[in-house]
């Protein structure tokens, strides 16, 4: 994890879209997408069905390195609002070992809107932490400090003949957007002009890499 700033406070982001925030002793994610492969497989196109497992693993992996002792999960956390009920037994027991060892707060996207099965864990609409509002969509007439998810921003460009693309967060001065960390979940490019109305002027695209922040301006 690399350093990041934003909003006066100090986190360490993660190239796979985990946001630390030590001083909260708290993770932030948005987009997991759980069960999306299942949701799809309903509808008669099958993919591997290990979505939910990746995700979670890897999650559970974040925790421990941290040391994190409350999660955000800013919205979209299910594919839909049933898929909760469709975790295989492996991920719906890990999922419950998880939310049991940390303070787990789901907050309420546009997939995953009136869930109720949610294996443990607090749903919330939105939530003010440290004066940063957290929620799943940005609010572009909202002059608070305000981290959200949504948009699965990616930094997509050419470099030296090859097309490179790359989980990115997405800041200005009051907004920052954080990737979608799903197994299962595509993008929209970072430089995409809904999501410059969302952020406002002076936006970047962070890109967090082994040992630095790379940070790409965006034209509008």
């Amino acid at each position: 994890m690399v350093p990041l700033s934003f909003a006066g406070h100090d986190f360490f982001a993660s190239p796979e879209g985990a946001l630390h925030w030590p001083a909260e002793e708290a993770l932030l994610v948005a987009d997991l997408h759980l069960e999306k492969a299942s949701w799809f497989a309903r509808l008669g196109q099958f993919l591997p069905p290990y979505d939910s497992q990746a995700t979670l693993q890897a999650l559970e992996g974040e925790i421990e390195r941290t040391g994190a002792r409350r999660l955000y999960c800013l919205g979209d956390s299910f594919h839909d609002r049933f898929g909760c009920e469709r975790l295989p037994v492996a991920a719906r027991e890990l999922l419950n070992s998880l939310t049991s060892r940390v303070d787990w707060i789901w907050i309420v996207g546009n997939h995953d809107s009136g869930f109720i099965d949610h294996c443990g864990g607090r749903i919330e609409e939105e939530c003010e932490v440290g004066g940063i509002i957290l929620r799943h969509e940005a609010d572009q007439d909202d002059s608070r400090p305000e981290m959200s998810g949504h948009f699965h921003p990616k930094l997509r460009m050419s470099l030296r003949g090859r097309h490179v693309s790359r989980r990115c967060f997405v800041a200005s001065a009051t907004k920052l957007i954080l990737p979608a960390y799903g197994a299962f979940t595509g993008g929209l490019d970072a430089g995409h002009p809904e999501i410059l109305k969302k952020v406002g002027p002076g936006a970047s695209a962070l890109v967090p890499s082994s040992d630095r922040l790379l940070r790409f301006p965006i034209a509008a």
